[in-house]
């Protein structure tokens, strides 16, 4: 068979299985330095979203996330209302990011996911190197999975450029913030979605 003819073939889906985002199990965590002496460390709750797990052909799997922007926490009420302003997210205008992958490389265990990030309405490609953890069965008989991702970005490329200078020198808030992810999937039940259909 050519070249040709193999990448018009569409690709055999029978083994592919869906995997929901569990949001009570899955958080997405920050870490910005503060007054170029500090690390202060955030997290979103609200994850949700689906893999697609194309199983023997990885390259055909793909991810796509959403983050509640409002879920943000950081231990100090103020602080959260500041990241929650205008001045950073901007909740009112834009209450969520998202990801969706565009290619996957690499094996099952250590992989890589590049995808576009869209944080306060600018979408960027961001490389995320992701761990697959493992899987199980909870307590009420659903197949979990779970996975580890980090990557680091530049909030200032999503136009997150509030800042203040200080005195000594420096500013108060860094621009590169250290993101990781930590996910727990179910995976979707076919005869189920049918009974409920």
């Amino acid at each position: 068979m050519s070249s040709t003819a193999a990448s018009t073939t569409p690709p055999d889906t029978a083994n592919w299985s869906v995997w929901h985002i569990d949001p009570a199990h899955s958080l997405v965590e920050f870490g910005v330095r503060h007054m170029m002496v500090s690390t202060v460390r955030g997290r979103f709750t609200g994850l949700s979203g689906t893999i697609v797990d194309a199983r023997e052909d990885p390259k055909l799997s793909s991810v796509k996330a959403a983050i509640d922007v409002t879920t943000l926490i950081t231990g100090d009420p103020r602080r959260d209302e500041h990241l929650r302003s205008a001045d950073f997210f901007d909740v009112a205008k834009y209450p969520s990011m998202t990801f969706e992958s565009r290619r996957i490389s690499g094996p099952r265990d250590r992989f890589t996911i590049i995808g576009d990030r869209t944080i306060h309405g600018v979408t960027r490609e961001v490389t995320l190197h992701a761990t697959f953890n493992g899987t199980g069965t909870s307590p009420f008989g659903q197949r979990v999975a779970g996975f580890t991702a980090e990557t680091t970005i530049n909030r200032k490329d999503f136009g997150l450029n509030w800042n203040a200078a200080l005195e000594t020198g420096g500013v108060l808030v860094g621009d590169q913030a250290k993101v990781a992810i930590e996910i727990e999937a179910v995976l979707q039940d076919p005869m189920r979605d049918n009974q409920a259909s």
